[in-house]
Protein backbone atom coordinates (compact mmCIF):
# COMPACT_ATOMS: atom_id res chain seq x y z
CA UNK A 1 0.00 0.00 0.00
CA UNK A 2 1.02 3.85 -0.81
CA UNK A 3 1.74 6.20 1.96
CA UNK A 4 -1.20 8.06 3.76
CA UNK A 5 -2.07 10.29 6.49
CA UNK A 6 -4.85 10.25 8.94
CA UNK A 7 -5.68 14.25 9.48
CA UNK A 8 -8.41 13.57 12.06
CA UNK A 9 -10.28 10.72 13.32
CA UNK A 10 -13.90 10.62 14.68
CA UNK A 11 -16.16 8.34 16.50
CA UNK A 12 -17.82 6.13 14.18
CA UNK A 13 -21.24 5.60 15.40
CA UNK A 14 -24.02 6.85 13.55
CA UNK A 15 -26.60 8.57 15.32
CA UNK A 16 -29.53 6.04 14.46
CA UNK A 17 -27.11 3.08 15.58
CA UNK A 18 -24.82 1.00 13.94
CA UNK A 19 -25.19 -1.33 10.70
CA UNK A 20 -27.33 -4.23 11.14
CA UNK A 21 -25.25 -7.79 11.27
CA UNK A 22 -21.36 -8.32 12.08
CA UNK A 23 -19.82 -7.14 8.63
CA UNK A 24 -17.75 -3.46 9.23
CA UNK A 25 -19.57 -0.90 6.75
CA UNK A 26 -17.42 1.77 5.93
CA UNK A 27 -19.32 5.46 4.16
CA UNK A 28 -16.22 6.71 1.93
CA UNK A 29 -16.53 10.00 0.38
CA UNK A 30 -14.07 11.07 -1.56
CA UNK A 31 -13.66 14.38 -2.45
CA UNK A 32 -11.24 17.06 -4.19
CA UNK A 33 -10.42 20.46 -4.73
CA UNK A 34 -8.51 20.11 -7.95
CA UNK A 35 -12.00 19.90 -10.22
CA UNK A 36 -11.01 21.27 -13.82
CA UNK A 37 -14.19 22.22 -15.45
CA UNK A 38 -15.31 23.71 -11.85
CA UNK A 39 -12.50 24.74 -9.34
CA UNK A 40 -13.33 24.05 -6.06
CA UNK A 41 -16.70 23.26 -6.62
CA UNK A 42 -17.34 21.06 -3.54
CA UNK A 43 -17.45 24.34 -1.73
CA UNK A 44 -19.59 25.74 -3.88
CA UNK A 45 -22.38 27.55 -1.53
CA UNK A 46 -25.99 26.05 -1.79
CA UNK A 47 -29.10 27.15 0.38
CA UNK A 48 -28.00 25.63 4.29
CA UNK A 49 -24.25 24.86 3.29
CA UNK A 50 -21.85 24.01 1.00
CA UNK A 51 -21.84 21.53 -1.99
CA UNK A 52 -19.98 19.25 0.76
CA UNK A 53 -21.73 19.67 3.49
CA UNK A 54 -24.81 18.73 2.31
CA UNK A 55 -22.94 15.61 0.91
CA UNK A 56 -21.72 14.74 4.53
CA UNK A 57 -25.19 15.56 6.51
CA UNK A 58 -27.00 12.79 3.93
CA UNK A 59 -24.37 10.30 3.91
CA UNK A 60 -23.94 10.20 7.66
CA UNK A 61 -27.63 9.17 8.04
CA UNK A 62 -26.66 5.81 7.35
CA UNK A 63 -26.47 2.88 9.49
CA UNK A 64 -22.60 2.33 9.46
CA UNK A 65 -19.73 1.75 11.28
CA UNK A 66 -17.18 4.32 10.01
CA UNK A 67 -17.80 7.43 8.38
CA UNK A 68 -14.77 8.95 6.57
CA UNK A 69 -14.15 11.49 3.71
CA UNK A 70 -11.67 10.25 1.32
CA UNK A 71 -8.85 13.03 -0.29
CA UNK A 72 -5.74 13.84 -1.49
CA UNK A 73 -3.06 15.89 0.39
CA UNK A 74 -3.51 19.05 -1.20
CA UNK A 75 -7.31 19.06 -0.05
CA UNK A 76 -6.89 17.64 3.15
CA UNK A 77 -6.40 21.26 5.19
CA UNK A 78 -9.14 22.94 3.44
CA UNK A 79 -11.88 20.31 4.10
CA UNK A 80 -11.09 18.88 7.36
CA UNK A 81 -13.32 21.40 9.18
CA UNK A 82 -16.41 20.29 7.56
CA UNK A 83 -15.45 16.34 7.83
CA UNK A 84 -14.94 16.88 12.00
CA UNK A 85 -18.07 19.44 12.18
CA UNK A 86 -20.38 16.29 10.09
CA UNK A 87 -18.52 13.24 12.35
CA UNK A 88 -16.57 11.92 9.86
CA UNK A 89 -12.95 11.40 9.85
CA UNK A 90 -10.74 12.49 7.19
CA UNK A 91 -8.20 10.40 5.22
CA UNK A 92 -5.38 11.78 2.71
CA UNK A 93 -3.76 9.58 0.10
CA UNK A 94 -2.41 9.88 -3.69
CA UNK A 95 -4.55 12.55 -5.86
CA UNK A 96 -4.84 10.18 -8.81
CA UNK A 97 -4.92 6.66 -7.70
CA UNK A 98 -8.09 6.50 -5.62
CA UNK A 99 -8.29 2.99 -5.73
CA UNK A 100 -5.00 2.62 -3.61
CA UNK A 101 -6.67 5.84 -1.18
CA UNK A 102 -9.82 3.64 -0.79
CA UNK A 103 -8.06 0.15 -0.56
CA UNK A 104 -5.54 2.27 2.59
CA UNK A 105 -8.92 3.05 4.18
CA UNK A 106 -10.37 -0.17 4.18
CA UNK A 107 -7.25 -2.03 5.79
CA UNK A 108 -6.94 1.18 8.13
CA UNK A 109 -10.57 1.20 9.36
CA UNK A 110 -10.82 -2.40 9.23
CA UNK A 111 -14.02 -2.46 7.15
CA UNK A 112 -15.22 -5.42 5.16
CA UNK A 113 -17.92 -2.97 2.88
CA UNK A 114 -17.74 0.15 1.66
CA UNK A 115 -20.95 2.92 0.44
CA UNK A 116 -18.79 4.73 -2.28
CA UNK A 117 -20.19 8.61 -2.58
CA UNK A 118 -18.55 11.63 -4.24
CA UNK A 119 -18.38 14.75 -3.04
CA UNK A 120 -19.76 16.29 -6.33
CA UNK A 121 -23.42 14.99 -5.24
CA UNK A 122 -24.77 17.50 -2.29
CA UNK A 123 -28.29 15.45 -3.34
CA UNK A 124 -26.88 12.05 -2.38
CA UNK A 125 -29.42 9.81 -1.17
CA UNK A 126 -29.31 8.29 2.29
CA UNK A 127 -32.63 6.47 1.71
CA UNK A 128 -31.51 4.88 -1.34
CA UNK A 129 -28.13 3.87 0.16
CA UNK A 130 -29.56 2.34 2.90
CA UNK A 131 -32.14 0.22 0.74
CA UNK A 132 -28.79 -0.26 -1.84
CA UNK A 133 -26.89 -1.51 1.18
CA UNK A 134 -29.41 -4.01 1.93
CA UNK A 135 -30.20 -5.24 -1.35
CA UNK A 136 -26.55 -6.26 -2.01
CA UNK A 137 -26.02 -8.20 1.45
CA UNK A 138 -28.63 -10.18 0.63
CA UNK A 139 -28.07 -11.03 -2.46
CA UNK A 140 -24.41 -11.82 -1.34
CA UNK A 141 -23.16 -9.13 -4.08
CA UNK A 142 -19.84 -7.57 -4.84
CA UNK A 143 -20.71 -4.28 -6.46
CA UNK A 144 -24.07 -2.95 -6.15
CA UNK A 145 -25.70 0.13 -7.47
CA UNK A 146 -29.50 1.53 -8.39
CA UNK A 147 -30.17 2.15 -12.07
CA UNK A 148 -32.71 5.03 -13.95
CA UNK A 149 -32.24 6.96 -11.12
CA UNK A 150 -31.40 10.65 -11.71
CA UNK A 151 -27.55 10.67 -11.38
CA UNK A 152 -26.46 12.08 -8.14
CA UNK A 153 -28.88 10.79 -6.11
CA UNK A 154 -26.88 6.86 -5.84
CA UNK A 155 -24.34 5.25 -4.52
CA UNK A 156 -22.30 2.14 -4.90
CA UNK A 157 -21.99 -0.38 -2.34
CA UNK A 158 -18.75 -2.55 -2.73
CA UNK A 159 -16.74 -5.26 -1.22
CA UNK A 160 -13.53 -4.45 0.43
CA UNK A 161 -12.14 -7.63 -0.90
CA UNK A 162 -13.18 -6.79 -4.15
CA UNK A 163 -11.19 -3.39 -3.95
CA UNK A 164 -8.63 -5.04 -2.77
CA UNK A 165 -8.59 -7.34 -5.81
CA UNK A 166 -8.42 -4.54 -8.16
CA UNK A 167 -5.65 -2.56 -6.21
CA UNK A 168 -3.79 -6.12 -6.37
CA UNK A 169 -4.14 -6.74 -9.74
CA UNK A 170 -4.97 -3.72 -11.72
CA UNK A 171 -1.98 -2.22 -13.84
CA UNK A 172 -4.50 0.20 -15.74
CA UNK A 173 -3.90 4.23 -13.80
CA UNK A 174 -7.76 4.18 -15.42
CA UNK A 175 -8.99 1.79 -13.23
CA UNK A 176 -7.01 3.29 -10.37
CA UNK A 177 -8.91 6.73 -10.34
CA UNK A 178 -11.91 4.75 -11.09
CA UNK A 179 -11.83 2.40 -8.19
CA UNK A 180 -14.65 0.49 -9.44
CA UNK A 181 -13.94 -0.10 -13.37
CA UNK A 182 -11.89 -3.05 -12.62
CA UNK A 183 -15.11 -4.29 -11.26
CA UNK A 184 -17.29 -3.83 -14.06
CA UNK A 185 -15.04 -5.05 -16.82
CA UNK A 186 -14.66 -8.54 -15.06
CA UNK A 187 -18.62 -9.32 -14.53
CA UNK A 188 -17.45 -13.20 -14.93
CA UNK A 189 -15.12 -12.86 -11.31
CA UNK A 190 -17.46 -10.19 -9.22
CA UNK A 191 -21.07 -10.28 -8.57
CA UNK A 192 -22.66 -7.26 -9.96
CA UNK A 193 -26.16 -6.07 -8.89
CA UNK A 194 -27.88 -3.36 -11.09
CA UNK A 195 -31.18 -3.58 -10.03
CA UNK A 196 -33.82 -0.44 -10.74
CA UNK A 197 -34.40 2.39 -8.29
CA UNK A 198 -37.66 2.74 -6.55
CA UNK A 199 -40.59 3.77 -8.29
CA UNK A 200 -40.96 7.06 -6.78
CA UNK A 201 -37.20 7.77 -7.72
CA UNK A 202 -36.93 6.30 -11.15
CA UNK A 203 -35.96 9.24 -13.58
CA UNK A 204 -33.84 7.95 -16.22
CA UNK A 205 -31.57 10.13 -17.97
CA UNK A 206 -31.60 13.03 -15.75
CA UNK A 207 -28.75 14.39 -13.57
CA UNK A 208 -28.26 16.30 -10.33
CA UNK A 209 -24.55 15.54 -10.07
CA UNK A 210 -21.96 19.04 -10.79
CA UNK A 211 -19.55 18.89 -12.89
CA UNK A 212 -20.58 22.48 -15.09
CA UNK A 213 -21.72 25.86 -14.35
CA UNK A 214 -25.25 24.88 -15.71
CA UNK A 215 -25.17 21.77 -13.14
CA UNK A 216 -24.83 24.63 -10.33
CA UNK A 217 -27.34 26.35 -11.54
CA UNK A 218 -29.81 23.54 -11.73
CA UNK A 219 -28.79 22.51 -8.69
CA UNK A 220 -28.91 26.00 -6.78
CA UNK A 221 -32.61 25.96 -8.00
CA UNK A 222 -33.61 23.04 -6.57
CA UNK A 223 -31.98 23.83 -2.65
CA UNK A 224 -34.00 26.73 -2.89
CA UNK A 225 -37.35 25.55 -3.99
CA UNK A 226 -36.80 21.89 -1.68
CA UNK A 227 -34.23 22.38 1.03
CA UNK A 228 -35.86 22.89 4.66
CA UNK A 229 -32.84 22.19 7.10
CA UNK A 230 -32.96 18.24 5.94
CA UNK A 231 -31.53 16.17 3.01
CA UNK A 232 -33.90 16.61 0.15
CA UNK A 233 -35.40 13.14 -0.28
CA UNK A 234 -35.01 11.52 -3.84
CA UNK A 235 -38.66 11.37 -4.41
CA UNK A 236 -38.76 15.06 -4.09
CA UNK A 237 -36.08 15.72 -6.60
CA UNK A 238 -37.66 13.06 -8.81
CA UNK A 239 -40.80 15.20 -8.63
CA UNK A 240 -39.34 18.52 -8.73
CA UNK A 241 -38.21 17.65 -12.36
CA UNK A 242 -40.81 16.48 -13.71
CA UNK A 243 -42.71 19.49 -12.95
CA UNK A 244 -40.21 21.65 -14.11
CA UNK A 245 -40.12 19.70 -17.16
CA UNK A 246 -43.61 19.76 -17.51
CA UNK A 247 -43.56 23.86 -17.49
Amino acid sequence: MGDFELFSIQEGCSSSGKSMGSTRVGVFLQARLSSTRLPQKVLLPLKGGNVLQHALRSLRKIKADVYALLTDYNSGGALEQYAVEEGFSLFMGAEDDVLQRFTSAVLFFKVERVIRATGDNPLVSWQLASEILELHEKKGADLSHFINIPLGTGVEAVEASALLAAENESADPYEHEHITTFLYRHPERFTILEIEGPAECLLSGRRVTLDTDSDYKLIRNIFSDLYINQPIAAEDIVAWLKRKSAE
